[in-house]
């Protein structure tokens, strides 16, 4: 919703917009760029002269009372997957899809954009530090645009291509099953026209099945030999990691990105892909995944604890959990890693509890806080306490359930000599943690 702000905001319309009062770090981008904002949601702020209301899909005229009352008064509403479907028409569209990977992925490949001059627009679901900000608003033909498969938002985009990182089922509140989760994909990569392209991680069994129904040109990527693109040599060190990517038998050289995990080297190779597939300079490529700093809560240092490396990361899924600790393991080896995840929503903690509870092994200790349940829900049929039981189960004495963010804060202050790498995780608000430990003076 930042983006689309941002991006509105740079064409000269006049923006102003209504939130819950969390503090999220949307609140920093929105004040840089002089879009006004409130903390409640109030029929008084639909104004007469507004021209249109574009909301968020968790909310409706049942639950929000300012797009009840702009229905009332007839002003016209777009949900935020139909504005991004207009935006999206204006240019080549080039979506970001999968269940994981999709944020960093959007912004490597209009990073990478950006450097090879070809000055793209582009939305993406994380503050991406290179830009301090969300969006991009370029002058070029290409807009990417980090896209999300829930609710089916896919169906509301008519790519130019296709970048499709991974199909792993979630979102268990809207699709009944893995079946249902994988038609979306399906649907939306078979509106590929045949002049585009799909690049997709050409390791994964559900991310092939979801490109045979496509009509396009179809790049594989990954570190399996039947890949158009390759990854060969892979190299971990505390900086980083570097790799070489062989295309078509020809080795088209090093590259390197200062992000951890295996997961990082895949979504860099995909941006490779489609920028060696539309001939760009792959120099130009190479020093703009290598300058990448990251985006906000992915794997992002924060600063550090006394002595204790503090890390914030997004990861809400087991297997985002499982590619997060894999690579923090490697770049930290030898290091105390402990854990602090904060479930997002009951229904994906109850349909993945047991995938939840076995996805910690690279983590010395684990503490869960109480399910973060968003505006999708309140409550639902499970808690952080029996995961936290579960992962015992597995691991005995690894797992600690800590209600409150303000509860585990005291509890990691006492416990600060057991632990050299702290990494908060979820897609709450658990990186406030991070933000008041930093701050604490030992």
């Amino acid at each position: 919703m930042t983006a689309v702000a941002e991006i509105l905001n740079a064409r000269g319309i006049e923006i102003s917009g209504s939130d819950t009062s969390e503090v999220f770090y949307t609140d920093a981008i929105l004040k840089k760029n002089g879009i006004d904002f409130f903390e409640t949601f109030e029929a008084g702020h639909i104004k007469d002269d507004i021209e249109a209301v574009v909301f968020s899909t968790a909310y409706s005229a049942e639950n929000n009372v300012e797009i009840k009352t702009a229905q009332e008064k007839g002003i016209a509403l777009l949900s935020y997957p139909e504005i991004l479907g207009l935006l999206f028409r204006e240019k080549l569209g080039i979506a970001v899809c999968g269940t994981h990977g999709k944020t960093t992925t959007s912004a490597i490949l209009a990073q990478a954009l950006s450097v090879a001059g070809v000055e793209p627009s582009a939305i993406v679901g994380s503050r991406v530090l290179d830009w301090d900000s969300s969006a991009l608003s370029g002058k070029g033909e290409y807009f990417v645009a980090e896209s999300d498969e829930y609710q089916n938002k896919l169906k509301f985009y008519d790519p130019w291509s296709v970048i499709l990182t991974s199909v792993d089922w979630d979102h268990p509140d809207f699709f009944p099953d893995f079946e249902s989760y994988k038609k979306v994909f399906k649907d939306f990569v078979a509106r590929i026209p045949k002049i585009g392209f799909l690049v997709v991680w050409g390791d994964s069994h559900d991310c092939l099945e979801v490109s045979e129904v496509a009509n396009c040109n179809i790049l594989t990527y990954g570190f399996g030999q039947e890949n158009d693109y390759k990854i060969i040599n892979h190299q971990v060190s505390l900086e980083g990691q570097s790799f070489e990517v062989v295309f078509k038998e020809k080795n088209i050289g090093i590259f390197q990105t200062t992000l951890s995990g295996k997961h990082n080297v895949l979504n860099c190779t995909a941006v490779i892909a489609l920028c060696n597939a539309k001939q760009l300079d792959l120099e130009k490529i190479r020093l703009a995944l290598k300058d990448f700093k990251g985006t906000e809560r992915r794997f992002q240092k924060i600063g550090m604890f006394g002595q204790v490396i503090l890390i914030d990361d997004y990861a809400h899924h087991p297997d985002e959990i499982k590619a997060t600790l894999s690579g923090a393991k490697q770049r930290y080896e030898g290091k105390r890693i402990w854990t602090v995840f904060h479930p997002h929503t009951f229904t994906r903690t109850k349909a993945l509890l047991q995938e939840f509870a076995q996805s910690f092994d690279d983590a010395s200790r684990v503490v869960v806080i109480d399910i973060y349940g968003s505006a999708r829900e309140v409550q639902g049929g499970v808690s952080s306490a029996e995961l936290a039981e579960l992962i015992n189960k597995y691991h005995h004495g690894k797992a600690e359930h800590i209600a409150t963010i303000n509860e585990a804060i005291e509890y990691l202050k006492e416990k600060t000599e057991e632990f050299d790498v702290l990494i908060t995780m979820g897609a709450g608000d658990v990186w406030k943690i991070g933000e008041k430990l930093k701050n604490f003076k030992i």
